[in-house]
């Protein structure tokens, strides 16, 4: 198989290169490459200078900012933006909520949610998982009652990211408790964030970070227009979205960088020549290497927009890489790990004391996007046969 790019995309690639480190504040990038939290204004801007140049909604139709590319461009675009410290555009906006209002919104709600969604002037939470209903989303339990023109919504939401920056939330509501099956009865539903009765409360993590929130509602009334498509057809529209969001789950380029900034402080505190570590890295660079092809194979046997059955091996293998190579800079830091709670005054240097908040943080990505016991069960179904 020929996995060599074309003049074309070699092009397309120097083009994307050229913008992502030219036209993105350095501060941002900068921030990214650190391993620091961003802003919320620091995620607007990026996402907004992305937007002014056509580059923040590729994969949605071309009448709402989609660009006709090929899934090696959109490939190379991702991988381009991960390399260059980049922030990707807010995945509850552009791979989420954006494209299940572009395919199941009414054209009103399409003029006046797409617009400000892809430029984040609008900023999405997603309301899916519950305490009971996690892995088993059909259980929720948040309930939606018409009340007249309204819907009165009552129930709980958690593990809700980076809610606290939120202006509207899309929530999964059962709205007919008798359906005879528990994906039955389900809409999604769009409430803003301000509306009176919704609460947001910060989950504190292992990293000291407050990423994610719980959610409340306590009658808390919308009027019937913010429902998307049709009553009653909310898993259909969860699961074109959990689609969605499975796209692109292996951060290659951004592995890759990790990786190589590594190395340089490998070098910082003497221990590049150390054998043992120069094997752990030459073998996480050999499994990006083989994750990089595997990824371009699936790139380019994908049709339709649809996720390839091998994405699941994307996902499973980016995930034990990403958290691979967050494990091998604790163990460079070594000592100076312990310093994560250290302040800015503190002689140790910066990256040492981010590599244990890293590396806990990215405990999740076993979780997220489809958890990696559920990418075995796939695999071994959908590839293997088994």
């Amino acid at each position: 198989m020929q996995l060599a790019l074309s003049k074309d995309d070699t092009d397309f690639r120097e083009e994307m290169r050229a913008f992502f480190t030219e036209k993105v504040a350095s501060e941002i990038r900068d921030a990214v490459r650190a391993g620091h939290h961003l802003t919320k204004a620091q995620i607007v801007e990026a996402q907004q200078t992305l937007n002014a140049a056509g580059l923040a909604v590729p994969s949605w139709p071309a009448a709402w900012g989609g660009r006709d590319w090929t899934p090696l461009q959109r490939h190379i675009w991702q991988q381009e933006m991960e390399l260059a410290c980049v922030p990707p555009p807010l995945a509850f906006n552009t791979g989420m909520i954006g494209p299940v209002i572009a395919h199941f919104g009414s054209e009103e709600m399409k003029q006046r949610f797409l617009p400000p969604t892809a430029n984040l002037d609008i900023w999405w939470a997603q309301g899916f998982s519950e305490p009971d209903a996690g892995s088993d989303l059909a259980s929720l339990k948040t309930r939606a009652v018409r009340d007249g023109d309204d819907w009165v919504i009552d129930g709980q939401k958690t593990w809700t990211t980076l809610g606290q920056h939120a202006d509207w939330i899309f929530v999964l509501c059962r709205t007919d408790p008798d359906a005879p099956k528990k994906q039955q009865g389900i809409s999604m539903i769009l409430v803003p964030i301000e509306t009176e009765g919704v609460t947001v409360r910060p989950i504190k993590l292992i990293d000291g970070g407050k990423e994610v929130n719980e959610v409340w509602f306590e009658s808390v009334r919308v009027p019937g227009d913010l429902l998307v498509g049709e009553e009653n057809q909310g898993w259909t529209m969860a699961k074109f979205l959990l689609g969605n969001e499975r796209v692109g789950v292996a951060p290659v380029g951004q592995t890759k960088r990790r990786l190589a900034t590594l190395k340089e402080h490998a070098r910082e505190v003497g221990l590049l020549d150390d054998a043992v570590l120069a094997s752990r890295i030459a073998e996480l660079e050999n499994d990006l290497l083989a994750l990089e092809l595997t990824a371009l194979r699936v790139v380019a046997s994908s049709s339709e927009g649809k996720p390839h059955p091998a994405s699941s091996v994307l996902k499973l293998q980016g995930t034990v890489l990403q958290q691979a190579v967050t494990e091998l800079l604790v163990d460079v830091a070594g000592p100076l790990a312990l310093a994560s709670g250290a302040g800015e005054d503190s002689e140790v240097p910066d990256w040492a004391r981010v590599s244990a908040p890293l590396y806990l943080n990215y405990r999740k990505a076993s979780i997220y996007g489809g958890s990696n016991e559920i990418q075995r069960q796939i695999i071994a179904g959908s590839i293997l046969g088994l």
